[in-house]
């Protein structure tokens, strides 16, 4: 039964997980840590550290290693899991694909994207709000660190150059 849910689950969060996978991260830690305890708020920050640290989507990294550990560390419930998550997208993609050569000028779906900027910015914001937790954010300086990195983001500095000093000041300070 475990193998169902993992999938159903996943499914509905890549149904509703519009913005990519930072934005998925609240639904995510909403349905498998809140809804069904899979696993523990500190799991779901270590799980998020280690998807965003290894190539590929955060959300199917994320998927993939829930899986797996909800299922009592089965390869079937990591592979449900990410499936689910993935499946939304790839049906999305092909029927987006067949009707945008069909509607390509039309003023209303030109529309209806624009109209979704501010749900797809909410809904990343909601994920950085789920990542502000004491887990994450053990003193005060953990919060500079962090004020310091999005500066720098927020200057137009190289990302993966913040990132490496970020690593590095978090493994000199701690």
């Amino acid at each position: 039964m475990i193998y169902l849910e993992l999938f159903l689950s996943f499914f509905k969060i890549g149904i509703f997980g519009f913005g990519g996978g930072y934005a998925m991260l609240s639904l995510i830690q909403s349905e498998v840590v809140t809804s069904h305890n899979w696993i523990t708020s500190s799991e779901f920050a270590d799980i998020v550290a280690i998807s965003q640290m290894t190539p590929g989507p955060i959300s199917i990294n994320c998927a993939t290693y829930i899986g797996y550990t909800a299922s009592g560390g089965s390869i079937l419930g990591a592979t449900l899991a990410t499936l689910g998550v993935c499946t939304p997208s790839l049906v999305l993609m092909l029927l987006g694909s067949f009707f945008y050569t069909r509607l390509n000028g039309n003023p209303y779906i030109k529309q209806v994207m624009r109209s979704m900027r501010p749900v797809i910015i909410g809904l990343i914001a909601a994920a950085a709000l789920v990542l502000m937790n004491r887990e994450n954010f053990i003193d005060y300086r953990s919060i500079i660190v962090f004020a310091a990195a999005l500066t720098a983001v927020w200057f137009k500095a190289n990302p993966l150059i913040v990132i490496a000093l970020s690593g590095v000041a978090g493994y000199i300070i701690f």
